[in-house]
């Protein structure tokens, strides 16, 4: 009875769609004034002699509201002939914004909002406009900010005058950053973590000081991930809030709980039965790595990547991955991930929506799902994670919609655009002597996507200033074109008799040849001045001169560590050679750097850290000897408890460097030192390291001598910036070394 009673209304609805559909021969439209009747029927899809039901109607309806020219729209078909009845929005005569004090403010709000004059004035598109006022003004500190429109509108003309006045109110000043709860992890490393900023009076500059919600969002997401990388797979941050003090600035608390360490468990991968388990061999390999390992959300991502990977290799159009996670045994995790075919959809069109600065290539650049190819959840879901990871948006979302046909999906992103330039100035001192400089960033050049950076450091003996532009995807590779000028005056007239100039210019690419394994060649062209006096030696004096250089450069890196930033486990392989295409003294140059990471503890953050360095100068012409600009010295991180550069062969008082540079360093942070402090770390290292090697006169001592040396270090957070202190003993030197056995440096950045 039931199933006859179904049949007899779907049969009903049927027949009574059927009724209502009706051939249009006829269309009348009224209340129209500045819209021509042809453009009315384009914009609302409609074709004479077709046949029409209600659902179609209503889709003509939604075509004409989603123009915004109309503010009503009703429909009447009747004996074949549509009845369409506008009421059109009135067209902007002006608009403006008051009570912006800024100028090059005032300008830039009116640019980037959507009504602009001679445009179809709309309440929707006016509220957005003023949440993107707010949202502006906001992420540059006007918490309060106050936006309020008034509108004026002219019957007869059907024209409207908006005003929108903006009351900026105070910027908002975050006086004290702190953070609460079970949180197992320092308060300065959690500083070092977020984006936002506690305020001093020389950060006049960043808007990190200044209090915004979005930042606040975005540092929650920051401690979240940073926590489940270390291990800490249930921490939560219970809430965040801002105190208003006293003076009128904020304290900025988030409470965590961080929780405890967990770890993988028991992995498994189910996979369809006509899947090939060969080409997920991989992926069970690491599953047998992790288990008993320390939970790390990086790892965890990985393993989808790699299931991404093989997605697209081996033409699994049509797939997708679920995760189920169980924790057994209080602290142990089992991963279970399913993959599964999905549902064959395929890609009808993508919408990039709210995208009012960064042109819309920069956005598809980044799709690896594009029109026409088949709606791949996981390569879906990537595609808008490498959206997201450009950091030029404030928010992104996707939608995905029924498109024409059953089997079509339309796919909506929209963006929300944020500043994306930065001034900095840093300052530093130490042993080693004083610094300053500066730099802007603009990572969104003429909304590109291309990076610009330019910097300049100033140091009591030197001057160094470089320029690069980075052009993603250039020419749609997927390689990044970096073009760098750089610019390096090192004055040592007074004390050692010479002083060197470089001006030069580099041209580059780097990306990821093999999975893990990137590659970076360049081509460089300078220009060098080597200026003497009397005082120089004679070696100095016969390289005096003017000389020009075409090099090569490439650099190749293996990258095995579980995270880029501040890892506890994994590896890291660089080389970078330096070959001399066109050069007046033909100097080779070798690199190879290993870092080792390992956890040394499995009840807190104690990680160990082993590296090697190598470098080696040589001049590939016998006849030639490498210049001094070119000679090599030991990175002044890798050997303490020596002065900078104070090692190795020794020219006319002058330390001249060496052909050849090594050195190997051990160290581990001691978190159970002063565990309670929280605005300090500790450190113990041990570091060995040698400079030698005189190609151009044999007489001078190559000092070929391992130096090696032992100590304790300290990074203490300030008011002022991050102060390190190391206390070092020299076990073993040369006499002509300069050792220094107490060091420190302090830094901050406006």
């Amino acid at each position: 009875m039931i199933r006859i009673l179904l049949k007899s209304l779907i049969l009903y609805f049927s027949l009574t769609t059927i009724l209502f559909s009706q051939i249009i021969n006829q269309i009348e439209i009224t209340g129209n004034k500045r819209i021509s009747e042809a453009t009315i029927k384009v914009l609302g899809e409609i074709k004479i002699g077709n046949d029409y039901n209600e659902n179609e109607l209503n889709i003509i309806i939604k075509n004409l509201y989603n123009t915004e020219f109309f503010e009503n729209v009703s429909l009447e078909l009747n004996d074949n002939i549509l009845k369409i009845d506008l009421i059109e929005n009135p067209i902007v005569e002006d608009i403006r914004i008051e009570g912006i004090k800024k100028k090059s403010v005032e300008e830039l709000l009116l640019d980037k909002i959507s009504l602009k004059k001679r445009k179809s004035f709309s309440e929707n598109i006016l509220q957005n406009d003023i949440n993107l006022i707010s949202n502006i003004l906001k992420t540059n500190g006007y918490y309060f900010v106050k936006v309020t429109p008034s509108i004026k509108i002219n019957e007869n003309l059907n024209s409207s005058v908006i005003v929108i006045k903006v009351e900026q109110g105070p910027k908002a000043k975050i006086k004290d950053i702190s953070f609460i709860g079970d949180k197992k992890i320092k308060s300065k490393k959690l500083l070092e973590i977020i984006a936002s900023e506690e305020h001093k009076f020389w950060k006049f500059i960043s808007n990190n000081v200044y209090l915004d919600q979005a930042r606040i969002n975005l540092d929650k997401r920051l401690i979240t991930n940073y926590y489940k990388n270390l291990g800490f797979y249930e921490v939560e941050v219970l809430n965040s809030f801002a105190e208003l003090n006293v003076n009128g600035d904020f304290n900025l608390i988030y409470n965590i709980n961080a929780g405890d360490y967990y770890y993988f468990n028991d992995l498994k991968l189910n996979l369809p039965p006509d899947y090939k388990i060969d080409d997920f061999r991989k992926i069970l390999d690491q599953f047998t790595k992790l288990e008993g390992e320390k939970y790390s959300i990086d790892d965890f991502n990985k393993i989808l990547t790699d299931i991404e990977n093989v997605a697209s290799s081996r033409l699994y159009d049509f797939i997708d991955a679920k995760v189920k996670e169980e924790i057994v045994e209080n602290n142990k995790i089992n991963i279970t991930f399913n993959v599964s075919d999905s549902t064959n959809f395929y890609v009808e069109k993508i919408n990039i929506l709210g995208n009012y600065t960064t042109i819309e290539e920069v956005i598809r650049n980044q799709l690896i799902v594009d029109e026409g190819d088949p709606l791949n959840k996981i390569l879906y879901n990537k595609s808008i994670d490498k959206i997201k990871a450009l950091n030029i948006f404030k928010k992104v979302k996707s939608e995905i919609k029924d498109g024409s046909s059953q089997n079509l999906k339309e796919i909506d992103i929209k963006v929300e655009e944020k500043p994306t330039g930065e001034i900095s100035l840093a300052a530093g001192v130490g042993t080693s002597g004083t610094t300053v400089g500066g730099g802007i960033v603009e990572k969104n050049f003429l909304g590109k996507g291309i990076n610009l950076n330019t910097n300049l450091e100033l140091s009591e003996s030197s001057i160094k200033g470089q320029f690069i532009y980075s052009k993603p995807n250039f020419a749609y590779t997927d390689n990044t074109l970096s073009t760098r000028l750089f610019s390096t005056t090192t004055d040592n007239l007074t004390d050692f008799g010479y002083k060197v100039s470089e001006l030069g210019l580099s041209l580059g690419t780097s990306y990821e040849q093999y999975e893990n394994l990137y590659f970076s060649p360049s081509v460089r062209t300078s220009i060098e001045d080597l200026e003497t006096n009397t005082s120089a030696s004679n070696s100095l004096k016969k390289q005096e001169g003017n000389y020009s250089d075409l090099y090569f450069d490439y650099g190749l890196g293996y990258d095995l560590r579980n995270s880029k930033y501040k890892p506890s486990s994994g590896n890291i392989t660089r080389f970078f050679q330096e070959l001399p295409i066109v050069s007046d003294s033909k100097e080779l140059t070798n690199t190879f750097i290993f870092t080792q990471y390992k956890s040394l503890s499995k009840t807190s953050d104690m990680v160990g850290k082993a590296s090697i360095y190598l470098k080696s100068i040589n001049s590939i012409d016998t006849s030639s000897d490498v210049r001094i600009s070119k000679r090599g010295y030991i990175p002044y991180n890798r050997l303490r408890g020596f002065e900078k550069g104070k090692i190795g062969p020794v020219e006319n008082n002058d330390y001249i460097g060496g052909n050849y540079v090594s050195s190997f360093n051990l160290s581990t942070n001691l978190p159970f030192v002063f565990p309670n402090l929280e605005i300090v770390d500790f450190t113990y290292f041990i570091d060995a390291a040698n400079v030698w090697g005189v190609d151009y006169d044999s007489s001078i001592n190559d000092s070929n001598s391992i130096r090696t040396s032992t100590g304790i270090g300290m990074d203490l957070y300030t008011p002022v910036g991050p102060l390190s202190f190391s206390l070092t003993q020299p076990i073993s030197k040369e006499s002509t070394d300069k050792t220094e056995s107490f060091r420190f440096n302090l830094g901050t950045t406006f």
